[in-house]
C-alpha cells in the first residue's frame, strides 16, 4: 500500500495571530506555512506509526505465548493512534466512495473526525457504507469489478488489518506469498523457479479458481476467523464489512458472498479463507498421500503445484475439486491445466514423438522448458506474457497520441518512468531479448506519433534514437537469478 505524500493541510488547529496586528502575523506565517505544516504532519505520523508498531509487537508476543488459544481482547488496539496512522496510509488522490469525501476534506478537521470515529467504533455505533462499484478493463478484454469503499471504511479496515496481520502471519504457511509483509510477486516466482530446479518435478498443475473474490462464503470466512479470534466486537466489525453491499447504477445491492476487490481488508480476508480451505489441506495432502516430490506456490488465488509423478497430480486435482466444492469454490474448467513440464519433460516427450512441452503463465510471466546454449541441461525460461505486453504497448500508444503536442522533454520524462516501471518487474535473467524488443517498440511508436505532428517533420530514426537514449533506460537485467536469490532469502 502506498503511503500518502506530505500534505499542505494542518491536522491540528494552530493558535492564530491577532488580525489587528499584521506585523505579528508575518513571523507566524513563516513558521506555520507549508514547511511548518509538513513538519507537524511528519511528527504526528511518526508518533502514530510507532504506536502501531508497538501494538503489533505486543500482539506477536501474545500469539507466541498462546499459539492455540483464541484472542479475546483485540479492539482496544484500534486506538486513536492506529486510526490516525491508517488515515495517512490512504492515497490522497484515491477515488472517493459513496460518501464523496476526499482525503483533503477529511484532513481539515482530522482530530475531531478521528475522535468521533474512534468513539463510534468502541460504542458499536459504527456502520459500514456500501462500496461504489467500478469496473476496470482486464488484459483478456473482460472487466474486473472493483469496490471503492467510503473513506472512513478504508481507515477502519486498514487499522483492523494492521491489528490482525501479526496474528495471522504466525499462522500462514511458507508457500503463501500474496499480500503478505516482506513478500512479493518475485518472491513467489523465485520459489517456483527454485522448486522446479531443485526437486524432481515433471508435471505442473496450473489451477485457476473461478471468480474467487466474488464467491467467498461469508459464513465460512467468519467461521475461519473465529478459529483464532474470540473478540466478538472484531467479528461484528467483520460482518459489517462483508454485509455493507455495493452501489451500482444508483441502487444498493446486498452482498451475500464475496469480498470487494480493492477493499483494504480483502487481501487479508482472502488469505485467511484460503489458508483454511486450501493451504492446510494441500500441505497435509502432499505429506500423507503423495508418492513423489511436490511443490506448492500460491499468490492470492493463483497457485502452481508441481509433481514428480503424474498419478499424484491427477489424484490431487480430483481431491482438490472435491475440497473446494465443500467451501463453495470451483476451478475454472478452461484455465485449469495439467501439463508435462520440468527437467525430464523435453526428453520424455521427444521419446514419445511429441513436440516441445507446453508452457504456463504465472504472475505475468510465461514459463517454458529450455536448454543451455550447448543443447544440454534444463533451463527454466521466463518471458513476459504476450497479451499483457501487447496490452501495455497499446496503452502507451494511446497515451502518446494524447500527448502528441506536448513538449518532447515532458513526454520523454513520462515515458522514461513508464519504461523503468516495466523493466523493474520484467527484467529477470533470460529476458534480455524481450526487454530490448519492448524498448524498441516504445521508441518506434514515439517516432510515429512525433511524425504525425507535422507533414514536414524532420524526425529521423537517428534523431529519435538520440532522444530515447536521453530519457529512456537501456535494456538490462535488474533481478538476480531466482534460485540464488531464493537461497539468500530462505537460507534453510
Amino acid at each position: 500500500m502506498h503511503g500518502p505524500e506530505k500534505s499542505d493541510l494542518p491536522i491540528v488547529a494552530g493558535k492564530s495571530a491577532n488580525k489587528a496586528a499584521p506585523a505579528a502575523a508575518e513571523p507566524m506565517e513563516r513558521r506555520g506555512g507549508i514547511e511548518g505544516k509538513a513538519e507537524l504532519q511528519s511528527t504526528v505520523r511518526t508518533r502514530s506509526r510507532a504506536a502501531v508498531s508497538q501494538a503489533q509487537d505486543r500482539l506477536r508476543q501474545a500469539v507466541a505465548r498462546n499459539k492455540k488459544e483464541r484472542l479475546t481482547a483485540l479492539l482496544h488496539h484500534v486506538s486513536l493512534d492506529t486510526l490516525r496512522w491508517a488515515f495517512f496510509e490512504q492515497r490522497k488522490d484515491a477515488a472517493p466512495g459513496i460518501d464523496r469525501l476526499t482525503w483533503e476534506e477529511y484532513a481539515v478537521d482530522l482530530e475531531t473526525r478521528l475522535a468521533d470515529l474512534h468513539d463510534r467504533l468502541h460504542r458499536g455505533a459504527y456502520r459500514a457504507l456500501p462500496s461504489r462499484r467500478r469496473y476496470i478493463p482486464k488484459p483478456d478484454g473482460g472487466r474486473r469489478p472493483l469496490g471503492i469503499a467510503a473513506l472512513e471504511d478504508k481507515i477502519v479496515q486498514t487499522a483492523g488489518v494492521a491489528i490482525l496481520t501479526p496474528i495471522y502471519e504466525a499462522e500462514f504457511l511458507g508457500f503463501s506469498y500474496g499480500f503478505r509483509p516482506g513478500r512479493g510477486q518475485h518472491d513467489a516466482l523465485d520459489a517456483l523457479a527454485a522448486g522446479i530446479a531443485r526437486k524432481r518435478i515433471n508435471w505442473i498443475l496450473d489451477a485457476d479458481l473461478r471468480s474467487f473474490f466474488d464467491t467467498i462464503s461469508h459464513d465460512w470466512l467468519v467461521r475461519f476467523v473465529e478459529h483464532r479470534i474470540g473478540d466478538r466486537r472484531i467479528i461484528r466489525l467483520l460482518r459489517k464489512w462483508l454485509q455493507a453491499g455495493v452501489l451500482e447504477d444508483g441502487r444498493v445491492i446486498e452482498t451475500v458472498a464475496g469480498t470487494p476487490q480493492g477493499a483494504s481488508a480483502s487481501p487479508l480476508l482472502a488469505n485467511i479463507f484460503l489458508h483454511y480451505a486450501y493451504d492446510l489441506w494441500a500441505d497435509r495432502w502432499r505429506r500423507r498421500h503423495a508418492s513423489g516430490e511436490v511443490i506448492i506456490v500460491r499468490y492470492a488465488d493463483d497457485q502452481i503445484v508441481g509433481f514428480e509423478h503424474r498419478q499424484d497430480a491427477e489424484r490431487f486435482l480430483a481431491d482438490l475439486q472435491e475440497r473446494l466444492a465443500r467451501f463453495g469454490l470451483r476451478l475454472h474448467p478452461e484455465k485449469t491445466r495439467l501439463i508435462e513440464f520440468g527437467k525430464g519433460a523435453i526428453a520424455a516427450r521427444r521419446a514419445r514423438g511429441l513436440g516441445k512441452p507446453e508452457t504456463f503463465d504465472f504472475l505475468g510471466f510465461t514459463h517454458l522448458c529450455g536448454t543451455r546454449r550447448d543443447g544440454t541441461g534444463f533451463v527454466l525460461g521466463r518471458k513476459p506474457v504476450r497479451k499483457r505486453m501487447r496490452a501495455r504497448l497499446r496503452a502507451i500508444r494511446e497515451m502518446l497520441r494524447r500527448r502528441m503536442h506536448d513538449e518532447v522533454a515532458a513526454t520523454g520524462r513520462w515515458l522514461g518512468r513508464v519504461v523503468r516501471g516495466w523493466f523493474a518487474y520484467f527484467a529477470v535473467p533470460g529476458s534480455m531479448r524481450w526487454l530490448a524488443a519492448f524498448r524498441h517498440w516504445v521508441v518506434q511508436t514515439w517516432l510515429a506519433v512525433l511524425r504525425r505532428r507535422s507533414q514536414k517533420h524532420r524526425m529521423t530514426w537517428g534523431r529519435i534514437a538520440g532522444i530515447a537514449n536521453r530519457f529512456l533506460p537501456r535494456a538490462r537485467i535488474l533481478h538476480s537469478w531466482p534460485e540464488a536469490r531464493f537461497a539468500v532469502t530462505h537460507p534453510r
